[in-house]
């Protein structure tokens, strides 16, 4: 009986779906000893030295456990690395003010949580509460009632922040439903 080659796709090979290739693909196996996975994972063989171990994933968590990026330098090289890769990435540092710190409660944003420790309201105050407090900040701390006080400015500052916070998220659950 004679084979056919014939296909279905008229001659057409964008007829054909995608990986549907008659040749083997190429596996890279794990690099530790006796592991037959697929190597996928790339781990650095040493510091310095641009070649790289192709682990498994089980692997690759076990070799990172116990990898020591700054083996091999000095106390003064490994110092001065650490010194250029923290100089490198302080425009990350730099935006941390923008964060609220502290998590959300699931109902509310850490930004909303902090805002209402601002206000000195507890986590389940609502948007009424939060008017009523910022009213009330604002009539002690407001700037015209306490000229030249600068604790009194920020706290001022720092009440209407906290009131904004909260209105555009009470506005944003509003608008979505």
């Amino acid at each position: 009986m004679v084979r056919s080659t014939r296909r279905n796709d008229w001659g057409f090979p964008r007829w054909r779906g995608y990986g549907s290739s008659s040749e083997a693909q190429q596996v890279r196996l794990c690099d530790r000893y006796g592991c037959n996975k697929a190597g996928d994972c790339p781990a650095p063989k040493s510091p310095n030295n641009p070649d790289r171990w192709m682990f498994c994933e089980e692997h690759a968590g076990e070799y990172n456990r116990g990898y020591d990026y700054f083996e091999g330098l000095t106390k003064e090289e490994a110092d001065e690395r650490e010194a250029n890769e923290r100089r490198d990435f302080s425009g990350y540092k730099e935006s941390a003010h923008y964060g609220w710190a502290g998590s959300g409660d699931g109902s509310r944003s850490r930004d909303e949580m902090h805002a209402l420790d601002i206000l000195g309201l507890e986590s389940d105050s609502t948007f009424e509460d939060a008017k009523k407090a910022w009213r009330k900040i604002a009539k002690e701390t407001h700037p015209d009632v306490n000229p030249g006080n600068a604790d009194a400015a920020k706290a001022f500052q720092a009440g209407q922040a906290a009131y904004d916070v909260l209105r555009v998220a009470e506005e944003r659950r509003a608008w979505r439903g």
